[in-house]
């Protein structure tokens, strides 16, 4: 139905008026119909990029730079002799950073070395006592042997004393023996029986020289046991000492543990330092690694070993770097902060949480573009790799 249809019998027609109005009509329903089309088209080019490109790529910008850094710390205390390093220097694993003064520590390591010298010495004076107590037995067994034999004289004597005077004392009742004979037979009597008490002591003491003899050589071959001067006990406990002196002193120069860049220097010359106390940092960014912390609604297709795009801003889109996918953080962001959230009381409100992705670098792109620790990626992980 047109607009001169709904004219009444009468009624004057205004024609341009109604032209006009169909006019406007027409072009809404072209825009309309323009309208449409547009979002049509805008969501099949939606699902065309969903199906051909984001499904296949997980991207965030929340990722940085990260790396392995390596402290700086004495582990003897000294003063500070020497800082040969300042931030923002590069150095290779061995350089010397700081030299700590080592006067006490090279008088340490002189006494262990005097101690460790005065106990191989001890330790082979025992050896020699070992021979000696050993040829001391010997002379103890041949003494023991000739107080035996002195025992078994005495004995001798001693009897036949013992004969001569109960002989003539049996003879001396009838005059037979006169007074002085049997005088001189109780004398013999009474010297032989003294002899014999003194070979028996004789004897006695032999034999305690001879036990006394053995004792001291048991004791003392407890100290070398059948083992070298330079596996006895006492030279290994001085040589340790010693070494442990000499690890001291060479622990007075302080090495970079890694390749890298000194940073946070916090060590003056004259300064005594403490073990433990962190006197700088190297950062190796030749190994620089990348944490991207992904929303878990992207996470569902990310393996390990995928393949990264990465562009820093640092060096803009000029410069892609490439890197692969290590792992996830054991937990998200939120489970490791100092005030973890408590989920369980009060009112809830659900939020997307981030995981830490860990993604390993080219080290050749590193060496001709550097990073440093903490500056910001784009991060695209190539879900189909």
């Amino acid at each position: 139905m047109n607009d001169m249809s709904k004219i009444k019998p009468g009624e004057e027609v205004d024609i341009d008026a109604a032209l006009a109005n169909r006019a406007r009509r027409a072009k809404r329903g072209k825009m309309f119909l323009g309208l449409v089309a547009v979002i049509i088209a805008g969501g099949g080019g939606y699902y065309a990029y969903d199906v051909l490109y984001a499904s296949k790529h997980a991207i965030t910008d929340n990722a940085y730079v990260g790396a392995d850094i390596a402290p700086v710390t004495p582990l003897v205390a000294a003063p500070v002799a020497e800082v040969l390093v300042g931030d923002t220097q590069h150095v290779k694993k061995g350089d010397i950073l700081v030299r700590l003064d080592d006067t006490d520590a090279k008088l340490h390591l002189a006494a262990t070395e005097a101690a460790y010298q005065s106990a191989v010495r001890r330790v082979k004076s025992y050896e020699a006592n070992d021979r000696a107590l050993t040829a001391q037995i010997r002379g103890r067994a041949a003494d023991q042997a000739h107080a035996h034999a002195g025992l078994a004289s005495a004995q001798a004597a001693f009897d036949k004393a013992k004969v001569d005077y109960d002989r003539r004392q049996a003879l001396a009742g009838n005059g037979s023996v006169s007074g002085d004979e049997l005088t001189a037979a109780e004398a013999a009597f009474q010297t032989a029986r003294a002899d014999l008490d003194a070979a028996k002591a004789t004897l006695d003491a032999a034999r305690a020289a001879r036990d006394a003899s053995e004792g001291a050589q048991a004791a003392n071959a407890a100290l070398i046991d059948n083992v070298s001067a330079d596996q006895n006990p006492e030279v290994l406990a001085a040589k340790a000492a010693r070494d442990q002196a000499q690890v001291d002193l060479d622990r007075t120069v302080l090495r970079a543990p890694v390749d890298g860049v000194v940073s946070q220097r916090q060590v003056q010359v004259g300064q005594r330092v403490q073990p433990g106390m962190t006197l700088m940092v190297v950062v190796p960014i030749g190994k620089a690694y990348v944490d991207a912390n992904y929303k878990e609604v992207q996470l569902a297709h990310v393996r390990k070993g995928q393949k990264v795009s990465l562009v820093s801003d640092l060096y803009g889109s000029d410069v892609e770097f490439h890197g692969t996918v290590v792992g996830f953080s054991g937990g998200t962001g939120s489970a490791f902060s100092m005030v973890p959230a408590q989920n369980a009381t009060g009112n809830w409100i659900k939020v997307v949480q981030r995981l830490p992705v860990r993604i390993a670098l080219d080290p050749r792109e590193l060496e001709a573009h550097p990073l440093e620790v903490g500056l910001s990626m784009t991060a695209d992980i190539h879900l189909k790799d």
